[in-house]
């Protein structure tokens, strides 16, 4: 089993971010918070949004797909999902 280093151990995971992410828009969009909170609220979420984009850009560099070229070598190209649904 791969042991995880002490600040993997501490970020919490992607879902988790989005999910406190919606919380916030969610107290935010009914006005019920007043300035000081919004502005800490507010804050709060750019920084999720900041790590989450990290996450999903780190993802989308790791989604490769291997494609076996002609002499035998391998071509790493970017993922395209399928157009067709």
């Amino acid at each position: 089993m791969a042991k995880k280093n002490a600040a993997q151990e501490q970020e919490p995971a992607f879902e988790d971010r989005l999910a406190r992410l919606e919380k916030i828009v969610e107290r935010l969009e009914s006005g019920q918070a007043g300035l000081d909170e919004s502005l800490r609220l507010y804050s709060e979420g750019a920084d999720l949004v900041k790590a989450c984009r990290k996450v999903l850009e780190t993802a989308e560099q790791k989604i490769a797909r291997l494609t076996e070229e002609a002499d035998g070598s391998l071509k790493q190209e970017p993922f395209e999902p399928d157009e067709e649904k």
